[in-house]
């Protein structure tokens, strides 16, 4: 039994995984939680075979220096998120920006919006907005494109994302880039079977 630790993206929490965990009891999923609706649960487990990040959990996965030397999956994510001269497909830096303001003086709406956006029009419980803006930061300012030895195994994206350019993934992850037609941004709740075969072809990856 392989062990697979799962990483959400911005505005949801572990809870996004339920799906692919229950397509997938064959292997032990393991999640973690950024904290944005409860407490935070960031201890990396030991002994791992694969690390699988969703959106903004693809990013903090490249960056984070105790996944180093662990294959990882990325599922509608990337590895900058802010458009640059080098990266012109990333969300304008002057959008972020609104984006955190606005987090600040009407963050029920900012996070609805997110939501509804990526296609979850489902309630969600109260949150923390000093984690949600510390991690809204992030997306502006962490690229890892400079980390060879922390890009992806494969990475699987949809072509109807409303949040990712096409273009975006493409250039991101040439040669390993896995492009479906539909599924928007939220594939382990939309495509969790999907999802879950693809981490099967992950494990078995030499």
């Amino acid at each position: 039994m392989s062990r697979v630790l799962l990483i959400h993206g911005w505005g949801f929490d572990a809870a996004l995984w339920n799906h692919v965990n229950w397509a997938l009891l064959e292997h032990e999923c393991l999640t973690l939680d950024f904290g944005y609706f409860a407490e935070p649960r960031l201890d990396i487990p030991a002994r791992l075979d694969l690390v699988v990040g969703h959106s903004f959990g693809s990013l903090w996965a490249m960056l984070h220096p105790e996944l180093r030397g662990i294959p990882l999956l990325v599922i509608s994510g990337f590895p900058r998120f802010s458009a640059c001269a080098d990266f012109p497909h990333g969300t304008p830096a002057r959008v972020l920006a609104r984006m955190l303001k606005r987090l600040w003086e009407a963050p029920e709406e900012v996070v609805k919006s997110f939501r509804e956006r990526c296609g979850d029009t489902t309630p969600f419980p109260p949150f923390d907005i000093k984690r949600l803006a510390r991690d809204l930061e992030r997306l502006r300012e962490d690229d890892a494109r400079d980390l060879p030895e922390r890009q992806p195994r494969l990475a699987l994206a949809a072509a109807d994302d409303p949040l990712l350019p096409r273009e975006l993934s493409e250039q991101a992850f040439p040669g390993v880039l896995h492009l479906v037609e539909e599924g928007g941004h939220l594939l382990p709740l939309t495509k969790p079977a999907l999802v879950a075969d693809f981490i099967r072809k992950g494990l078995e990856q030499p």
